[in-house]
């Protein structure tokens, strides 16, 4: 939005092409959602202490979190509308990689409002029952997956629809080029290619595994939003990168023309999500609720895949996935155990990962921030698979 108009003003001063960089445009964004955060924060509190909006606590969890009950949840809102306007206002609008990760994060993001609003609203404890969610976030994850395929093989929606009809009258056959193989880091020429029905299958693992690992991950105040600003704001180096012909080339990425604006993007959603870890650090002041972690796992997914990181996202959401592992194996061997001897039993103390850790003595406080050093190393480690190849 504003990208236009310094490019208008631009015209007949020339200092306003500064604003062409993606760059500083992504440092404004992130400052424009932090502060819109910092603003709108203690209203939108307000507001969700105001309608009852509370968190409901577990009796089989964690017996300190019980305090916790009746704090003010689904503050991911404030996520959202910092995110978007920040995007919005700094992002260039005709980038069509912007909309779709855009639409994406909203999308799941009213997946998780719809289930908020029935649990603490209508004091629905089911919410959403899981198959509605889990078929709200296949179609959103599906189309998602659809699009990008051909929208990273192709220049222009035009030429989208044009491979689209493509491959369904080549029975399905047509194959994708090079930048859509699956890269494997650390290696120069190491690349494995999935097809289009590969890569709409991963595409949509990606996305829907990342939204409910993220939601998986918020169980303790301040635990899943900083791992995600710091994932993000990776992410976004490497969609720079993937977006810049020389940096891309230099450094042995596809190059995937549009995939840089999706900085701006990033810096967006570090600045609401460093904005909302304000309120929502020890003790915590509101709650993410699932609008928020859903749309910010969906968003992570989606941005990974444009910018062909999948595996180096999940290297740098190795808090995120030994959370969601935690529960399957945890869910899996009660069951199986329970089938084979009458009695289930549990590999941890509790699930997620970071309950079992508080059952063994770790203070709330020790268990977020040891987890967030945890993603640094992982972080770190990503980003140096762009050099180390």
């Amino acid at each position: 939005m504003l990208l236009e108009l310094f490019q208008w003003l631009a015209q007949d001063i020339r200092a306003f092409n500064v604003f062409s960089y993606i760059t500083l445009r992504a440092v404004l964004a992130t400052m424009t959602a932090l502060t819109i955060s910092f603003v709108a924060g203690p209203a939108v509190i307000r507001w969700l202490t105001a309608k009852k909006i509370g968190q409901s606590v577990r009796d089989d969890g964690p017996q300190t979190h019980l305090v916790k009950a009746g704090t003010p949840t689904m503050g991911g809102a404030l996520i959202l509308i910092s995110l978007g306007v920040a995007t919005l206002l700094w992002a260039d609008l005709s980038n069509r990689f912007v909309w779709i990760v855009l639409i994406v994060t909203l999308g799941y993001g009213a997946v998780g409002w719809v289930d908020d609003w029935r649990k603490v609203v209508y004091r629905n404890p089911k919410g959403l029952s899981a198959r509605a969610k889990f078929f709200w976030q296949s179609l959103i994850g599906v189309v998602a997956a659809i699009y990008i395929a051909f929208s990273i093989s192709a220049p222009n929606n035009e030429k989208v629809v044009e491979l689209f009809i493509q491959w369904v009258a080549s029975g399905f056959t047509l194959e994708l080029p090079a930048k859509a193989d699956l890269i494997l880091p650390f290696f120069k020429s190491v690349t494995y290619p999935l097809g289009v029905f590969g890569f709409i299958v991963l595409t949509y693992l990606v996305i829907v595994g990342s939204s409910n690992a993220v939601n998986l991950t918020d169980g303790l105040d301040g635990l899943a939003i900083m791992p995600t600003v710091m994932v993000g704001a990776a992410l976004g180096i490497f969609a720079y990168v993937a977006g810049h012909a020389g940096f891309s080339k230099y450094l042995l990425l596809p190059y995937i023309p549009g995939a840089g604006e999706l900085t701006v993007f990033c810096g967006a959603l570090a600045g609401a999500g460093l904005g909302f870890l304000w309120f929502n650090a020890y003790p915590a002041e509101v709650f993410m609720g699932d609008v928020g972690a859903l749309a910010l796992g969906a968003a992570l997914g989606t941005v990974a895949v444009i910018a062909r990181q999948e595996i180096v996202f999940f290297i740098m959401g190795g808090v995120f996935v030994a959370e969601t592992v935690s529960v399957m194996l945890q869910v899996g061997w009660f069951k199986y155990t329970k089938r084979r001897y009458g009695v289930g039993q549990r590999i941890l103390l509790m699930a997620p990962l970071h309950h079992h850790f508080e059952q063994t003595g770790w203070k709330e406080t020790q268990v977020v921030v040891r987890f967030w050093i945890i993603t640094i190393l992982l972080v770190l480690f990503g980003l140096s698979t762009l050099k180390i190849r």
